[in-house]
């Protein structure tokens, strides 16, 4: 079967390859422009992160798919569950915050009161706060806050867990899928 589908694409020549090649590039790139989109309306870098530690059970598990926004008007609250990233730091953190820090002070140009909000977070299925991770920083400040957590898909995320635990299972999805786009003839 495979011997017949190399016949063909011979037979249907470069144009046809090339065809196949730009379709495939075109819904990469669809997919690509869909998850900006959601970014730019969700206000964050990452509308969509996946759980990779067990420090939230029970709240969310590992291998949930978690949605975030990352409204500039609202303030965080405690309570709130949130996905921060520490400079430096690779992966993004999926905790809750435990407590708040409201304070004002001058801005440089204007002289009016600017108002910043400092955060401390805690996973919680963890006994201590989250200041061992922050890299010497006392407080979150907005800047490392990746967005609030809106919504959640259970276990959906175990998908992109096993293709980082197991790099050869991304590989070949990825062939297989290249495969497909060039070998289909419609």
């Amino acid at each position: 079967m495979f011997e017949e589908e190399l016949k063909t694409l011979r037979r249907l020549g470069f144009r046809y390859a090339l065809l196949q090649a730009l379709n495939f590039a075109s819904v990469i790139a669809s997919g690509l422009m869909m998850w900006k989109g959601l970014g730019l309306l969700t206000n964050t870098e990452s509308p969509i992160v996946v759980v990779l530690s067990g420090s939230m059970e029970p709240a969310f598990y590992r291998g949930d798919l978690l949605f975030l926004t990352n409204p500039t008007s609202e303030p965080y609250r405690t309570g709130d569950i949130t996905v921060y990233k520490i400079p430096g730091a690779d992966i993004p953190i999926v905790h809750r915050v435990i407590e708040t820090h409201e304070a004002v002070s001058k801005d440089r140009v204007s002289a009016s009161p600017v108002s910043k909000q400092y955060l401390l977070t805690k996973g919680d299925n963890n006994y201590a706060d989250d200041i061992e991770l922050y890299q010497g920083l006392e407080w979150l400040e907005r800047k490392h806050i990746v967005g609030k957590v809106r919504g959640f898909l259970p276990y959906v995320g175990y998908v992109t867990i096993a293709m980082n635990d197991f790099p050869q299972l991304k590989y070949a999805l990825l062939g297989g899928l290249g495969l497909m786009a060039l070998i289909q003839r419609e």
